[in-house]
C-alpha cells in the first residue's frame, strides 16, 4: 500500500546535502507523530522523501515487521508492505524486523519507524563513492542495537562498477565516517543486500574496480604468479635453513644483507599467496590488515634493494673492509623501519581495503590500496627513486668489471662466461632491477611487460636462492683478507 498522511516541512536551516542536518532531522522524528492521522505518512523535507510507519497496537505481541520500498513498479511509487517479498519490483527496499519494533516499544511505549532516503549526501571524510549517491537514515525514537533478526536494505539492478560494501554512520561529526561494523554485505548478481544489527545512517560504498586485461591473460598471469611465488617461498625457506642451521662459519656482511632481502621477499610472496583468501572473507578489518602487511612487505623489499646498492658503494669506498661500528644493525633498523611510517600513515587514513581486478567475465578480489592516486604517488615514486639508485650502481659496477677484465690488471683471475652470467644475474636480482620492467607497461608493450614482469619477479626468490647457492661470496664483496684484485676474482666466480 501507499503511505497515508502527507507531512511537508522545511526547516529554515535545512540543507539536503548536509549530513549534520540529516542527523538532526532523524533525532526529531518523534515530533512528527502527532501529525499522523493514519498508520503511515509520507514526509517531504524539500527534495528528501521519508516514510513514517506507526503501529498502534498496545500489546507487544501484536507488533509486526514492516517493509518500505522506493521506486516501485512502473510509476516509481513508494510502497509499504508487511513482508520484503512484496517489494521485489522496488529499486530500493528496507525491511524492519519485528524484533526492532519490539525493542522500540519496550523503550518508549511507542512503536514507530522513520525511513528517509537522502539524495546527493555523498560527501564524507574519506571522499568515498556512494552507490546511487543515496544515504538511508532509519530511526525509531531510541537506540536499537544488537538485533539478531537484522534489518535489511536491498538495492536491485545495480549497474555501477565497483565492489559494494555496506557501511553505517552514527550521525556524529560534520561528515560521515563510514564503518562496516554491524553490517554484512551480500551480493547476488546485480543485487546488493545489506544486513545490519542496528539503526542509523546506511550507504553502500563502491570500491574501485580495475579493468585491465582479458580473462585468459589474467588467468595465465595468476597461474604464473602462484607457481612462481610458491616455488620462491619453498627455495627461500631452504636458503634460510642453509644459512641459519647448516652454516658453521660467520656470514659475511654481504650475505647477511642478502638474507634480510630474502626475508622481505619471503614475506611479500607469502602475503600475496594468502591475500585472496583473506579478501574472500569480506572482513574489513582483516582485509585492511592484509593490505597493510603486503604493502609493508613490498616497501621493505624495495628498501633492501636500495640497501644492497648502498652496501656496494660503501664496499667500493672502503676497499672491501667496511669499518663502521654496528654496521649491519644500523642498516637493518633503517631498512625495516622506514616503510612502517608510510604504512601506518596510510592505515590511519583508511587507504587500505578490498579492490577488484576485472576482465571479460572474470573478477579477482584482493586486499590492497583503494586510492589509485595515493598508490601511484607512494609506490611508483618510492620504487622510481630506488631504481635510479640501484640501476646507476649496476652500470658503474659492470663498467668496472669490464675494465678490470680487459686490462687484467693486478693479476686478476677472471672466471668463465658462466660465472660472469651468474654475477650479472645475481646483481640484477639482488638490486631489484627486474621490477623496472613495470615502467614499460604501456601501449603495445603492456601485455608483454606484464608477462616478463610476472615471470621474473614471481620467481625472484628462486633466482636468489640459486645465486646464494652457487656463489661462495656475494657479487660485490669479499670480506676475507686480500687485495681489491682478489675481490674481483670472487666477484666473477
Amino acid at each position: 500500500m501507499k503511505p497515508g498522511t502527507e507531512i511537508s516541512e522545511i526547516p529554515d536551516d535545512w540543507n539536503e546535502t548536509d549530513p549534520s542536518k540529516a542527523a538532526k532531522l532523524l533525532n526529531r522524528l518523534y515530533s512528527f507523530l502527532p501529525e499522523m492521522t493514519e498508520s503511515s505518512a509520507l514526509v517531504s523535507i524539500g527534495a528528501t522523501k521519508g516514510i513514517m510507519v506507526k503501529q498502534d497496537e498496545l500489546h507487544v505481541d501484536d507488533i509486526s515487521e514492516v517493509s518500505v520500498g522506493y521506486e516501485c513498479g512502473e510509476n516509481n511509487d513508494i510502497l509499504i508492505a508487511d513482508d520484503e517479498e512484496s517489494l521485489s519490483t522496488c529499486a530500493v527496499s528496507v525491511f524492519i524486523s519485528k524484533e526492532a519494533f519490539d525493542d522500540a516499544y519496550l523503550n518508549t511505549n511507542v512503536s514507530f519507524v522513520g525511513i528517509f532516503r537522502f539524495n546527493n549526501m555523498d560527501k564524507d571524510e574519506m571522499n568515498s563513492s556512494v552507490l546511487l549517491n543515496q544515504v538511508i537514515g532509519i530511526d525509531m525514537g531510541t537506540a536499537i542495537t544488537n538485533l539478531s533478526d537484522r534489518i535489511k536494505l536491498n538495492f536491485r539492478n545495480v549497474t555501477e562498477e565497483g565492489i559494494p560494501s555496506c557501511r553505517s554512520w552514527n550521525g556524529e561529526g560534520s561528515l560521515p565516517t563510514w564503518t562496516e561494523n554491524g553490517c554484512d554485505t551480500i551480493v547476488s548478481g546485480d543485487n546488493v543486500s545489506c544486513q545490519c544489527s542496528h539503526l542509523t545512517f546506511f550507504a553502500v560504498i563502491m570500491s574501485p574496480l580495475n579493468t585491465t586485461i582479458s580473462a585468459a591473460d589474467l588467468k595465465s598471469l595468476n597461474y604464473i604468479t602462484y607457481i612462481g611465488c610458491g616455488l620462491s617461498i619453498f627455495f627461500l625457506a631452504i636458503a634460510f635453513f642453509m644459512h641459519f642451521v647448516m652454516r658453521r662459519t660467520k656470514a659475511s656482511k654481504s650475505k647477511e644483507i642478502l638474507i634480510q632481502l630474502m626475508i622481505a621477499l619471503f614475506l611479500l610472496n607469502f602475503s600475496f599467496l594468502t591475500n585472496t583468501s583473506v579478501a574472500n572473507l569480506h572482513s574489513t578489518g582483516a582485509c585492511q590488515a592484509m593490505a597493510a602487511f603486503m604493502h609493508y612487505s613490498m616497501l621493505v623489499t624495495f628498501t633492501w634493494f636500495a640497501m644492497n646498492a648502498f652496501h656496494l658503494w660503501l664496499n667500493f669506498y672502503y676497499g672491501g673492509n667496511i669499518s663502521i661500528q654496528r654496521y649491519i644493525l644500523k642498516v637493518s633498523v633503517t631498512a625495516w623501519a622506514i616503510p612502517i611510517v608510510l604504512v601506518v600513515t596510510l592505515l590511519i587514513l583508511g587507504k587500505y581495503g578490498e579492490i577488484a581486478i576485472a576482465s571479460e567475465g572474470h573478477k579477482t578480489t584482493m586486499c590492497w590500496m583503494t586510492d589509485d592516486e595515493i598508490q601511484y604517488i607512494i609506490n611508483i615514486t618510492y620504487y622510481a627513486v630506488v631504481f635510479l639508485f640501484t640501476f646507476s650502481t649496476l652500470v658503474v659496477l659492470l663498467s668496472w668489471l669490464y675494465l678490470t677484465k680487459t686490462s687484467r690488471a693486478g693479476n686478476v683471475r677472471v672466471g668463465g662466461s658462466s660465472a660472469g652470467i651468474w654475477s650479472v644475474f645475481g646483481l640484477c636480482s639482488a638490486l631489484g632491477i627486474t621490477w623496472g620492467i613495470a615502467f614499460f607497461a604501456h601501449g603495445v608493450l603492456r601485455l608483454p611487460s606484464y608477462y616478463i614482469f610476472t615471470i621474473l619477479n614471481s620467481f625472484q626468490g628462486f633466482f636468489l636462492f640459486l645465486y646464494y647457492y652457487k656463489t661462495s661470496e656475494m657479487v660485490y664483496e669479499v670480506e676475507s683478507s686480500g687485495s681489491s684484485s682478489q675481490n674481483m676474482t670472487d666477484v666473477t666466480e
